[in-house]
């Protein structure tokens, strides 16, 4: 693992809980532990990669990263077979914490990585907030992140920005191209995949992929 890969996450992970917002990195957890170090796996992965395009959504859901680690991930993608981009599935070194137990996966995951599959297009995916903003005292409940949440996790999509040398970002729904547009950056903004979004992101990509905006 990296020097800088291992600096980054643990940088995520030292930013504490608090009402309404959990970090699910921190130390505070035991099994935190596997969740930085299936996040880190991803992180080394994605670099050996080299993706040009970073795909910035809004927050992990209370189903998805929020369990995995890993963004716009499922417990189930890292039981089941690997996807078609390799990644995730058994063999691949990423752990489930003892909580992800009888967590229903998270649907937006998985057309997440339908999608791009079907586009074979792999670019980086990270959160506008990437901890998990739920209802204060409901942790199994999602909330749209505020502009405060955004702005506190400004700073790490501008480092893997960098840390990846990222072309282009595209905003996946409208909480992360408000943050964006706050950064005084005016990129491409495609459908949120989810509540019914599948087909609008899909075609939002597809646009911008045969217009060049891009590439895979």
């Amino acid at each position: 693992m990296t020097d800088a890969v291992s600096g980054f996450v643990e940088r995520l992970a030292a930013v504490p809980t608090v009402p309404g917002r959990n970090n699910f990195l921190d130390h505070t957890v035991p099994d935190n532990a596997l969740r930085r170090r299936n996040l880190e796996l991803y992180l080394q992965e994605m670099l050996d990669r080299a993706p040009k395009v970073l795909l910035l959504g809004e927050a992990p859901g209370f189903r998805g990263m929020r369990i995995t680690g890993v963004p716009f991930t499922n417990r189930t993608m890292f039981q089941g077979p690997a996807n078609g981009f390799g990644l995730f599935g058994p063999g691949k070194g990423y752990s489930l914490p003892a909580d992800a137990a009888g967590v229903a996966a998270e649907p937006t995951a998985t057309v997440m990585w339908d999608v791009l599959a079907e586009l074979q297009f792999l670019p980086l995916l990270w959160s506008a907030c990437p901890w998990h903003t739920h209802i204060p005292g409901k942790p199994q409940s999602n909330r749209t992140p505020t502009a405060a949440d955004a702005r506190l996790g400004t700073s790490f999509w501008q480092s893997l920005a960098e840390l990846f040398h990222i072309d282009t970002v595209v905003a996946v729904g409208n909480v992360a191209h408000r943050s964006l547009m706050h950064s005084g950056l005016d990129v491409p903004k495609v459908r949120h995949p989810a509540h019914g979004g599948r087909s609008g992101f899909k075609n939002g990509l597809a646009e911008l992929l045969e217009a060049g905006v891009i590439s895979r």
